[in-house]
């Protein structure tokens, strides 16, 4: 159980491995199962921009990752604030900020 996990849409979830930025897991959700990582702060490097709400994750800042499992691409890898991630299905995708 997800000690950050405030009462989600998430069914389940399988751990598949570890990465070295953290474990990898399987989480079944409405919109399907998705590939999910959670990245320490030592493990995050690098600013990213999160898709929920556009805004920036700045390094050192733990997040997760997820790609979809049905379509099995880590090359469609997202970068998310963990809260952003457990709260995407309740709102729609973030606006674009210029």
């Amino acid at each position: 159980m997800d000690p950050f996990d405030r009462g989600g849409n998430r069914g389940s979830t399988r751990p598949i491995g570890h990465s070295v930025s953290g474990v990898d897991q399987i989480e079944e959700w409405p919109d399907g199962d998705w590939h999910v990582r959670r990245v320490t702060g030592p493990g995050a490097g690098k600013v990213y921009r999160c898709p929920g709400c556009d805004q920036e994750i700045a390094p050192g800042l733990p997040h997760l990752v997820s790609w979809p499992a049905w379509r099995g691409g880590e090359d469609e890898r997202r970068h998310w604030h963990t809260a952003c991630w457990r709260n995407r299905s309740r709102r729609g995708p973030g606006r674009t900020r210029y």
